[in-house]
């Protein structure tokens, strides 16, 4: 459990690296409480105007608070707040996996940036799937200049 808050606890630190287990179960963490939120989201949409078409035109000139329930009001509320909570943890935690890695952060400033230019987004997702890679390859061995190595046991302070 541990292991799934310390991006919370180093928050908006940038510095230093993280090993995979820090990444990944902090990654479990984040898509099992979006997965939450999204079932209550969802729960509120009108399915029935998807399935039957007929019933669309009805519902688009109802009150859109009594269309989709308050599971889509609330649960897109709780989304947005819990999104903007975690930007920067999950920002952070990748940069210090990728300096686990040997890599600079700035690699993924960029396919942040290119996910946002027309064209370029797409080739941004052959860069999300890079990522995804990288992240799953084990760290440098031994220090490098973001830090020392997090697998060291003589560096116990760096997750104190």
């Amino acid at each position: 459990m541990d292991w799934m808050i310390l991006p919370l606890r180093r928050y908006a630190d940038f510095r230093g690296r993280s090993r995979r287990a820090e990444f990944w179960w902090w990654t479990l963490l984040y898509y099992i409480i979006t997965a939450v939120l999204l079932a209550i989201t969802f729960s509120g949409f009108p399915w029935e105007a998807i399935i039957n078409e007929s019933l669309a035109p009805d519902l688009i000139e109802d009150d859109p608070f009594e269309v989709f329930g308050a599971g889509l009001w609330v649960g897109a509320g709780l989304y947005g707040l819990f999104f903007l909570a975690t930007f920067i943890p999950n920002l952070a935690v990748t940069v210090r996996r990728l300096h686990d890695r040997g890599m600079s952060g700035w690699w993924y400033g960029g396919l942040l940036i290119a996910s946002f230019i027309p064209v370029i987004d797409m080739l941004a997702f052959f860069g999300y799937i890079a990522l995804f890679i990288i992240c799953i390859l084990p760290g440098q061995e031994g220090a490098n200049r973001w830090g020392p190595d997090p697998k060291d046991p003589s560096q116990a302070s760096v997750f104190a």
